[in-house]
Formats: C-alpha cells, structure tokens, sequence
C-alpha cells in the first residue's frame, strides 16, 4: 500500500498526467508486487521558481521527484528494482533517467491507520511486504 508522490517542475496535459502517474503504479507493481486495485498515486506541478533543481540538468524542466511512503519490509533488491523500473518507465515520457529523483521511505506497519482506522499490522493486507 505505497503512497507516491510525483514532483515535476513543468505543466503537462492531463493525458501525460495520468501517463506519469500510470508509470510509477507501474513500476510499484514491479518491483514490489502489488495488486493492480492498490494505487495511491498524487501529482504536483510546480512552478519551477518553487523547485529548485540540482545544477547541470541539460532539462531541468524534467527534473521528476518520486517520493515512496511504503510499509517497511522490502529488501534492498526490491527498491533496486523499483529504483530501475520507475526510471526506466519515465524515460519514454521524455524524462531523462539522470533527471529522476526517488525516496523511499520505510514506515512500521503499527504507524498506518488503514480500513477504516485499524493498524495495518491488524490486518491482513492480501499480499507480502517482505520482498
């Protein structure tokens, strides 16, 4: 059950919005096996002047950060993977790999109120975190 956050310094159509956004999902999916219904993915655009971007980017209107707020337990490979696919998945968009960003941040599952206020550590979440 990660939530992402998709940082961009550009405006886009609303169709390559959902195009960028579809792209993370999918990475997620990848490389931490989740199910398909389990999306929580937002998108901000920001004005550029709101989003400093490291110096030498030959596109810093690309410069994407993707930040993963994510149930503790995945492996070191498994964010290799989705480090790998969320690039690899943004490229065809016209986003440079070098222009990526990503986060992750692993949180306890006895810190996440889900299904109607119950720990997540309560719950049976219908799939494995421990990949």
């Amino acid at each position: 059950m990660p939530h992402v956050l998709v940082e961009v310094r550009r405006e886009y159509s609303p169709e390559e919005e959902i195009a960028l956004m579809d792209a993370v999902h999918s990475a997620l999916r990848t490389a931490f096996r989740i199910p398909p219904s389990d999306r929580h993915v937002r998108l901000v655009a920001h004005e550029p002047h709101r989003f400093a971007c490291p110096p030498g980017k030959a596109q810093p209107d690309r410069y994407t950060l993707v930040s993963v707020d994510a149930f503790a337990g995945r492996s070191l490979d498994a964010k290799r993977a989705l480090y790998r696919e969320i690039v690899e998945s943004l490229e065809p968009l016209g986003i440079p790999g070098d222009h990526v960003s990503i986060v992750v941040r692993d949180i306890a599952l006895t810190n996440w109120g889900i299904r109607g206020g119950v720990a997540a550590c309560d719950v049976d979440l219908g799939f494995d975190v421990t990949v």
